[in-house]
């Protein structure tokens, strides 16, 4: 099977489950982000590693996918003592580099990693499920569009950066990190993901989820999503520059990694959950 093949094959099974599991919610969504989180930590941390700083990853990539289940089980009632947690994870860390790294083995940049790890690939998907349990949400549906509010969007960006770079690119956005990349794509992804936020927001989020943007809010609210899930895709390039690599990894064969396929959503969607929090109002009737 060749690269279109596997990454057409990758799509349909992935984009199913997806959907399947916003729709569900609860538990599902999260075991399914868990899974990502962690997946995503071991990806960085390899990435870490062949940078000479190795983080503590029998304790990181656990933390990192447990990050959306704790939230699922604060829904729950089961914790309420989030910071107290934290300081628990903290102190744990501390010990851990404490019994396990020597003063030449780099003990400050392995806790440093660890916890960047931990944060950048678990606690961002952790808003994916807040998203989609967000306290207007009553219906399954509503929820699940609302969730995916934020995907669709980098995806509208990334579609639109791609098509009108190959058109009009010539002057290049950051080549040192991301040859690929010009500044006429960057515009171009802007423009087609506010396009995008309107229509959504129109089409999508009255109809199933009874909530609405104000219009010009959408339009804002979609230059702003294009723009962190560009600085989220440049910020992996970053680190795969450092680390010398292509891809994060070949678990999604000729898609990469997770870090590969979720680089604009670790920051699309917790911005997207602190915005659509303020300014979601009750759609029309």
């Amino acid at each position: 099977m060749g690269a279109c093949g596997r990454r057409i094959l990758v799509a349909a099974i992935g984009i199913p489950v997806a959907l399947a599991a916003g729709y569900a919610g609860g538990l599902v969504l999260a075991t399914l982000l868990a899974v990502l989180a962690g997946l995503g930590a071991w990806e960085l941390f390899r990435l870490s590693r062949a940078n000479g700083t190795p983080a503590i990853e029998p304790i990181g990539i656990p933390l990192a996918a447990l990050m959306p289940l704790a939230v699922h089980a604060h829904r729950l009632g089961w914790i309420d003592a989030p910071l107290a947690a934290g300081g628990a994870v903290f102190i744990t860390l501390v010990g851990a580099v404490l019994w396990s790294r020597s003063p030449g083995e780099r003990p400050l940049g392995a806790i440093a990693v660890t916890v960047f790890g931990v944060l950048y690939a678990g606690a961002t998907l952790a808003y994916a499920y807040a998203l989609r349990h967000h306290r207007f949400i009553v219906e399954p549906a509503a929820g699940a569009a609302l969730a995916f509010f934020p995907i669709v969007l980098t995806w509208v960006s990334d579609t639109g950066a791609y098509a009108v770079g190959r058109a009009f690119g010539r002057r290049k956005l950051m080549p040192a990190v991301s040859p690929g990349k010009t500044v006429a794509g960057a515009v171009g992804g802007a423009l087609a993901t506010m396009a995008g936020a309107w229509l959504y927001n129109d089409q999508v989020l009255v109809p199933l989820a009874q909530l609405a943007l104000a219009p010009w809010t959408a339009l804002i609210f979609g230059l702003v999503i294009s723009i962190v899930g560009q600085v989220g895709d440049l910020v992996e390039s970053l680190f795969k520059r450092e680390a010398g690599v292509k891809d994060s990894s070949a678990i999604f064969s000729a898609h990469g990694g997770v870090l590969d396929r979720l680089d604009s959503l670790y920051f699309a969607i917790p911005v997207a959950y602190l915005i659509l929090g303020r300014l979601l109002l009750a759609a029309p009737r």
